[in-house]
Formats: C-alpha cells, sequence, structure tokens
C-alpha cells in the first residue's frame, strides 16, 4: 500500500506539521508500507501531489489542513485519508462554532465573545467575563497570537495581534487551573496527560521546545477521572469526531474541568501527546501509526 504522509500546508502551524510527517515517517513500518512524503506548499498540491497513493496520512495543522478543506478534496478524489472527516474537523478548527455545539449540549466551557474584523469591540462584555481572559485567533492552534490579558488597555493591541493571523478573534474568561489532554481514540479515552508548563500556560513554546513543559501521564481521583472520560467522550461525539483526536481540558483549583478546544489532528512530533499517552498502554508509535491507518480505512465516506 502506498501511504502519502501529508505535511507541510500554508499556515501558520507548518513547521510544526513538517516535524510531525518527519516523525511519522521515520516511526512508520516500511516494511508493510511503500511511504511517500508528499509536501504541500500550495493549495493546488494537495491536487497534483497526491496522485497515485492508496491513503492519505495526515500531518498538517491549522487551517487549510485540520479545519476539513483538505479532507473534502481527497474525499473528492477518491482517496482515503486519516482522522475526521470535513464536518468534525471545520466544527473544532472554529472555536466560536465548536464552544456553541459544546454549550447546546450541556458540556462545560468557558464563557466567551467573538469578534469579526468589522465589529467594534464591546468592553462592557468583556467586563462581563471578568479579567483576566484569554485573546487567540477563532481558527488558530498550537497558542500562535494567544494571550493573556489581565486589563482593559492591552485588549485593543492583542486583538490587533489576533487579526493578523486570522479575521475572526475570541476573547474568552480565562480558567485558572491544571492543564490536561484527554486523547479519545474511538469510543475510548486513553490515559490522561497532565501538562505543567514553565510558562505562564501552554504557549508554542511549551509545546514544541524540549524542557517547555513536564507531560505526565496520570489517574486522576475516581470521580474526577470519571467526570473527565465522560466530559471528553461526549465531546469527541457532539463534534461528530472520528478514529482519533485529542481533547484539552483545564481542572480548577476546585476540582471543576472545563473544555479548552479539540484537536482533531494532533501534533505527532516527539514531543507530541498522543504518542505519550499510548505508550502508557505499551502502544508503540508505529503500531499507533497502523491503528490510525487500519482504523481510517475501515470508514466509509
Amino acid at each position: 500500500m502506498k501511504i502519502g504522509v501529508i505535511m507541510g500546508g500554508i499556515s501558520s502551524e507548518r513547521e510544526i506539521s513538517l516535524k510531525s510527517g518527519k516523525s511519522i515517517i521515520d516511526n512508520i513500518d516500511k516494511e508493510k508500507y511503500e511511504v511517500v512524503p508528499i509536501v504541500i506548499d500550495k493549495r493546488e498540491d494537495i491536487i497534483t501531489k497526491t496522485k497515485g497513493i492508496d491513503f492519505a496520512l495526515l500531518a498538517l495543522h491549522g487551517q487549510f489542513g485540520e479545519d476539513g478543506t483538505v479532507q473534502a478534496v481527497l474525499q473528492t478524489l477518491g482517496i482515503p485519508y486519516s482522522g475526521c472527516g470535513p464536518l468534525s474537523s471545520a466544527m473544532c478548527m472554529d472555536k466560536d462554532v465548536s464552544k456553541s455545539i459544546l454549550e447546546a449540549a450541556g458540556i462545560r466551557n468557558a464563557p466567551w465573545i467573538n469578534l469579526r474584523k468589522d465589529d467594534e469591540i464591546d468592553f462592557n462584555e468583556i467586563n462581563k467575563l471578568g479579567y483576566p481572559v484569554v485573546v487567540k485567533p477563532t481558527h488558530g492552534g498550537s497558542s500562535v497570537a494567544t494571550f493573556i490579558v489581565k486589563e482593559e488597555k492591552d485588549i485593543e493591541g492583542c486583538v490587533e495581534q489576533g487579526f493578523k493571523w486570522d479575521n475572526e478573534v475570541m476573547i474568552e474568561k480565562f480558567i485558572k487551573g491544571d492543564e490536561i489532554t484527554c486523547p479519545v481514540y474511538g469510543d475510548k479515552m486513553l490515559p490522561v496527560i497532565a501538562i505543567k508548563p514553565k510558562s505562564e500556560f501552554f504557549d508554542f513554546a511549551s509545546k514544541y521546545q524540549d524542557g517547555g513543559a513536564e507531560e505526565i501521564v496520570v489517574e486522576l481521583e475516581p470521580k474526577l477521572q470519571q467526570e473527565v472520560e465522560k466530559m471528553a467522550l461526549e465531546t469527541y461525539k457532539a463534534l461528530k469526531c472520528e478514529v482519533y483526536s485529542r481533547v484539552d481540558m483545564i481542572v480548577t483549583e476546585e476540582g471543576i474541568p472545563y473544555i479548552l478546544e479539540v484537536n482533531t489532528l494532533p501534533g505527532m512530533t516527539k514531543n507530541s501527546l498522543i504518542p505519550k499517552s499510548a505508550a502508557a498502554l505499551n502502544i508503540s508509535f508505529s503500531k499507533l501509526i497502523d491503528m490510525i491507518i487500519e482504523d481510517s480505512i475501515k470508514i466509509s465516506r
């Protein structure tokens, strides 16, 4: 089977995607698969460079990769691909949409305001959220252009920075607590990983630099573990995820979990969280890649 590992792309997360792709290529079973690295430099590459492959193993992150666009093109071309479909990918990439769906499903997440480029900043509404707030691109990832804002005077500048990366910006109530990530594979939650960043939050440097954060597989206190698992699986289902996704949460000092976001194409570098979680179940990186390929092929779409 000829596997095309699709990486690169045109988003702010291109460099991380290239690292994910290289890591997958280094660890995939080359006795089992014929592996073809496919670097996306421009949009039309997803059509011209995928000819002749039997399966697209997606290592893309961010817009035009994680937002359902590439998935829809591959589906149109009749090329099976890894992970979530176009609708789920688009919903999870758009944090305003995903939070609205979670709210409708009664799944706890932080209150927020979403701004489009022509919208005026409503400081009264932000004051109702209460400071600090998090300002970030609505369709962003990897904590690019993400700021914790503690005073009203800093809002405008941070919103302006957010609009350099996206056409929508989200202002969300900052929930203080411990970050955890909950990989979901199929209908099961894999071991939870607690994240202890060296900086104020799990920012870009914490995610991708060696030693940027301490990431430990943990067993939560039974009642909290049960609630976190329920929320992770309900979130995965509400957002129509398939094969695998990573549900990120924050747990307050009082032990109340909130959904932060869902990653439909989580990082697959040596520092990434899903391979660490799978390893706790004695699932090697190579085996995990195998599972993703096999279970993605089973989906009829």
